[in-house]
């Protein structure tokens, strides 16, 4: 007798986290409850990203009824098997509430297990995943876009030396280095390991790999010095024109939304590099509907910008910025800066514009990839975030689209990522990081 294929028995949130994943399981059946079905069909009326997943999901499940009955199952093209649960569900009888609809999905694995089904529940809810476990069901998270956070990359590496090295040419540290693993735009921190403020920092170049000191022109944007290594290697991405997509990441402090807005604004003021300073932030929730709040679409997005206000307002008052006459108000009406709401991005092309993305660890790699796909010829793409600080309830520091991106990409001479380590905001910023 052939052995039976395990069944993965697919929550709501794992379906509106990619498009694609009922066909993430080409080694078993996909078990898709009734109750996602109706979940679906009320994310599908929704204008944003999982309304248009949850469309794409029901289109791409009508479909599949011309090959046969959902109920029994059917065959996918990865080899695998979709079918829809349809039985009656009664979750009381594991204990649990019947108005709750999770509880009715987790129902479904139970039932099936106790067929003698080999089943396993998957969902991007951890409340849910405790709870089955505690109802005896195996569950596991969607680890289909998971980053090894323990071997995440940087986008620099550690050097300690002697003092007397520090001058040494850049050949002594590539052979220092041969057993790391190189990637383009990599720096190398290169520090007296006695005294780490006396230090070199080299990039590598990424047609061959080989070391080069940073240039002084780019320790300094728009009024904005940079107040530790990895802050000029930070600015140095950001005004390298070659370089399309930057990942910043760090905790509250470390400069990444300001280093990102003081070089927009010396590209897009001082050089014309750039049309215009895009700047979008994930409305929390992300996708909440703008119409909720009073005013103009400017109005509404204002609602979600004023952190992103404050490091301009901050940026703009430098003695040295003061004369130029530029406040947040001007540079608005004159379309120097755009806020934007990433709820509407899909659709739109970004041509020759330098586009930031707050508070990115928020998004989905999906989300992700579309904001991404957006941008037009010669637009740069800056997302920054703090992994650890998220407020999507199924994202966490290893699934979030910011930290996807950067290790997806980091092997592409158009990205750089930077892992900002030191709090620059106060002193008193910097233990709370550390401490609370």
């Amino acid at each position: 007798m052939a052995e039976k294929s395990r069944r993965y028995v697919i929550d709501t949130n794992v379906i509106l986290h990619t498009y694609d994943a009922l066909t993430s399981f080409p080694d078993g059946e996909v078990v898709v409850p009734l109750d996602v079905l109706e979940e679906l069909d009320r994310f599908k009326k929704f204008n944003d990203e999982k309304g248009r997943i949850a469309r794409q999901v029901s289109r791409f499940i009508d479909k599949l009824r011309d090959q046969g009955s959902l109920s029994t199952g059917v065959k996918l093209e990865n080899g695998g098997r979709l079918s829809v649960y349809t039985s009656h569900t009664e979750p009381e009888q594991l204990g649990l509430p019947f108005d709750s609809k999770d509880n009715h999905i987790l129902y479904v694995a139970w039932k099936l297990m106790k067929n003698g089904e080999d089943v396993c529940f998957v969902s991007k809810d951890i409340n849910a995943r405790i709870k089955a476990d505690v109802c005896g069901i195996p569950a596991v998270d969607f680890d289909r876009h998971k980053v090894d956070t323990e071997e995440f990359y940087s986008g620099w590496l550690d050097l300690p030396v002697d003092l007397k090295q520090l001058n040494d040419p850049p050949e002594t540290f590539e052979d220092m280095l041969a057993d790391k693993k190189a990637y383009p735009n990599q720096y190398v921190y290169v520090h007296d390991r006695q005294n780490e403020t006396r230090y070199v920092v080299y990039r590598r170049n990424p047609a061959d790999m080989s070391l080069s000191p940073l240039s002084r022109t780019t320790e300094e944007a728009y009024g904005i010095h940079a107040r530790n290594p990895q802050q000029r290697m930070a600015l140095d991405l950001l005004l390298d024109p070659d370089v399309m997509l930057i990942t910043l990441t760090g905790q509250a402090g470390t400069g990444k939304t300001l280093l990102a807005l003081s070089a927009g604004l010396r590209q897009v003021i001082n050089s014309a590099g750039y049309e215009r300073l895009v700047v979008a932030r994930p409305l929390v929730p992300v996708g909440k509907d703008l119409g909720y709040l009073p005013g103009s679409k400017e109005d509404k997005i204002a609602a979600w910008m004023d952190p992103i206000f404050d490091n301009l307002e901050y940026v703009l008052s430098l003695k040295t910025n003061r004369s130029m006459g530029y406040s947040v108000d001007r540079l608005l009406a004159e379309e120097v800066l755009q806020l934007e709401a990433l709820t509407y991005i899909r659709g739109r092309s970004i041509p020759n514009q330098f586009l930031i993305v707050d508070e990115a660890q928020n998004l989905t790699p999906l989300e992700i990839k579309t904001i991404v796909s957006r941008a037009g010829e010669d637009t740069k793409v800056v997302l920054t975030g703090d992994p650890y600080q998220i407020d999507n309830p199924y994202l966490d520091a290893a699934s979030n689209g910011l930290i996807y991106a950067a290790d997806k990409m980091k092997a592409l001479a158009i990205h750089g990522h930077i892992s900002l380590v030191k709090s620059e905001r106060s002193n008193l910023a910097a233990l709370a990081a550390e401490y609370l």
